[in-house]
């Protein structure tokens, strides 16, 4: 689950959590913590990416295509496996991007009106 920190409102909505992985990812090859990591700072602290939702969703990317995973050390010298984007999961994420652009303009439409 990705959920808004310090609060309980619930997960955001399916799909989301994934093109946030994939966004985090572009970057550059990461191990999950730091995935989850980049995107609670980047978000202001406001996103917080549990572990149980966290490797299942990478997982699920990994079996689709959209990354390659390879074992690796991390900074802090300890056995990880690091996730890169392929390029259907480059593809993936600016159809996604896009998708969510439209959605969310959407929802601002919606929201800001009387």
């Amino acid at each position: 689950m990705i959920r808004e920190e310090n609060t309980d409102s619930g997960s955001l909505l399916q799909g989301t959590l994934e093109m946030l992985v994939l966004k985090a990812l572009a970057r550059g090859p990461q191990h999950g913590y730091a995935v989850a990591e980049w995107i609670h700072q980047v978000s202001h602290q406001l996103l917080k990416v549990e572990e149980g939702a966290l490797y299942p969703a990478l997982h699920r990317l990994e079996l689709r295509g959209f990354l390659k995973a390879e074992w690796g050390v991390s900074e802090n010298n300890r056995r990880a496996k690091f996730y890169r984007l392929t390029a259907e999961g480059t593809k993936r994420l600016d159809s996604e991007s896009q998708r969510w652009a439209r959605l969310s303009a959407a929802v601002a439409f919606v929201m800001q009106s009387s």
